[in-house]
């Protein structure tokens, strides 16, 4: 199991970026850049490709609307020369607040638009010449307004033919497509004891369609790290996280981590979080969140305990922990956990 971190939206990019840099030095297999609607993740991680060596790079994610293929399969090109062949692009649908509410794009046909993308980032690092007709259309055809385009192939030659595409995934629909296309899978809130009961179909059932020559799905989650006496209160840095996605990130019925808290039988909670969260009672809406999720979403804790969840992630399908450690010695966490990997 490799090991990576995250970096989130952080007022100063780089800073945040020399401080995970550091990490690389005590083990770091893999950096994941969130986007949102913060900064880009391509501009941070190009120069993280310059500050590092050795490490992977991913984008965690870019949404499938603001960009189109060709632009993702570019970004994805020039990110992994810049990097030597390090970089991993997360894909996703991410959700109709942002979709909608940042990008004034219309929220439609998400599976379709993920699936197109992969297929068609895959073709343009093969060099292929993209006549593509769907839910993207390259070139756009004459019935929707097409004139003067003609099939193109990119210019420069990438790296590599294939760079690994992640998708982020929490419906069984979407799950399902990611299990038979995609490289990895990007889940997040991820309760290892819970995964299989909430995923284990879906999974199943794309991997039966899975081509094989593409090898085993790769699985990336984890959470805040924390290890040592009373390391245990650190847990509670994820209430207002665990309260914003299941209670703010979406209205009712159309927030997909609301329905992932309720699949773990969470049901109650969630409707409480949400209402709260909803009504602009934030505080509230952190409180209601359980002990019992915020424990099981988390390695926080005596070491022995740390490395009893550490095997729980490895034996829900995890091969990629992606941590935040917490301490006065981040580097020194991760080279500890990774010598228990």
């Amino acid at each position: 199991m490799k090991i990576a971190t995250s970096l989130q939206y952080a007022d100063n990019p780089r800073q945040a970026a020399d401080d995970v840099a550091r990490l690389e030095a005590a083990g770091l297999d893999a950096v994941w850049v969130a986007e949102a609607y913060g900064f880009d993740s391509p501009t941070v991680m190009g120069y993280l490709a310059a500050r590092t060596e050795r490490m992977l790079i991913g984008a965690a994610i870019l949404n499938v609307y603001s960009r189109t293929p060709a632009l993702i399969a570019q970004t994805g090109a020039g990110l992994d020369a810049l990097s030597d062949g390090r970089a991993l692009i997360g894909l996703g649908a991410s959700g109709p607040q942002v979709v909608e509410g940042w990008h004034g794009k219309p929220y439609d046909k998400p599976l379709g638009r993920t699936r197109e993308t992969v297929e068609l980032c895959r073709r343009i690092w093969r060099r292929e010449v993209i006549d593509h007709h769907g839910i993207t259309d390259m070139p756009l055809p004459p019935e929707k307004g097409g004139k003067l385009g003609k099939p193109l192939k990119i210019l420069t030659r990438p790296v590599r033919e294939e760079i690994p595409l992640y998708v982020a995934a929490l419906g069984p629909a979407n799950v399902r497509m990611t299990a038979e296309v995609a490289d990895g899978w990007l889940p997040h809130l991820f309760v290892p004891e819970k995964a299989a009961n909430v995923w284990g179909e879906a999974l199943a059932e794309g991997t039966a369609k899975r081509d094989p020559a593409r090898g085993p799905l790769e699985t990336v989650a984890g959470t805040v790290l924390a290890v040592g006496e009373g390391a245990e209160a650190v847990r509670e840095t994820l209430r207002p996280l665990i309260a914003l996605y299941i209670g703010g990130m979406g209205a009712k019925g159309k927030n997909f981590y609301n329905d992932v808290a309720r699949a773990y039988g969470y049901e109650e909670a969630a409707e409480k979080v949400q209402d709260l969260y909803l009504a602009g009672k934030k505080k509230e809406a952190e409180a209601a969140v359980p002990d019992e999720f915020c424990e099981l979403v988390s390695l926080c804790g005596p070491e022995g305990y740390v490395r009893d969840r550490l095997e729980a992630f490895r034996e829900a399908g995890v091969t990629m922990l992606n941590v935040v450690p917490v301490g006065p010695d981040p580097a020194g966490l991760i080279e500890q956990v990774k010598g228990w990997l």
